[in-house]
């Protein structure tokens, strides 16, 4: 047991300094553990291999966090448990559109289904809110209208546009903030 630690402190500080050999070497006893422990709580083995292939890589992307004084065991099961907890949280109620219905029921599941397509009347609202919010954006200020257009049409960050426009991103912030705000006092219905 005492070599089995001296082992794994080895594999930990090698990892550390990127050895990836050495953290192969390292979770591999782990990676069986991990799998059961995360089949029991999800109770799924596709989920609970997702688990683990996760598991094992947030340990190796946060290995360097990991502080050698704690047991490694401890802390990969605990990044285990929490993808489990999360995946759990996230998780919806099975529903199968071809698992056998109740006795006497005739339905359809597939009519339960929401669809996904846009009535026309959707559709014409939609385009009405964009035409409304194009010409909002037109009556902007002109420094206004460059860091909107490229913030929400374009979808740059906010240090690009610094650069397109030569411009602190401090000031971009501003703008972005101020040109959003006339826009909203623009669009809001008057009454």
């Amino acid at each position: 047991m005492a070599n089995a630690r001296r082992d794994e402190k080895k594999w930990i500080a090698l990892a550390q300094s990127g050895d990836e050999n050495a953290f192969v070497q390292l979770i591999r006893p782990y990676e069986h553990p991990l799998y059961l422990l995360a089949y029991r709580k999800l109770k799924h083995p596709q989920e609970a291999e997702d688990i683990v292939q996760e598991t094992l890589l947030r340990a190796y992307s946060h290995l360097n966090r990991f502080n050698r004084r704690n047991q490694f065991s401890t802390w990969i099961y605990r990044i285990a448990s929490n993808l489990c907890i999360d995946r759990m949280r996230k998780k919806k109620a099975d529903f199968y559109l071809d698992a056998p219905l109740e006795q006497g029921k005739e339905t359809c599941l597939y009519q339960y289904i929401p669809a996904s397509d846009k009535t026309p009347e959707e559709l014409f609202f939609e385009g009405e809110r964009r035409r409304e919010v194009r010409q909002a954006m037109h009556e902007l200020p002109i420094h206004y209208q460059s860091v909107m257009f490229m913030r929400y049409m374009k979808e740059m960050p906010l240090a690009e546009i610094g650069e397109a426009l030569s411009v602190p991103v401090t000031t971009v912030k501003t703008r972005v903030h101020r040109g959003r705000k006339a826009l909203v006092r623009q669009l809001a219905p008057t009454h």
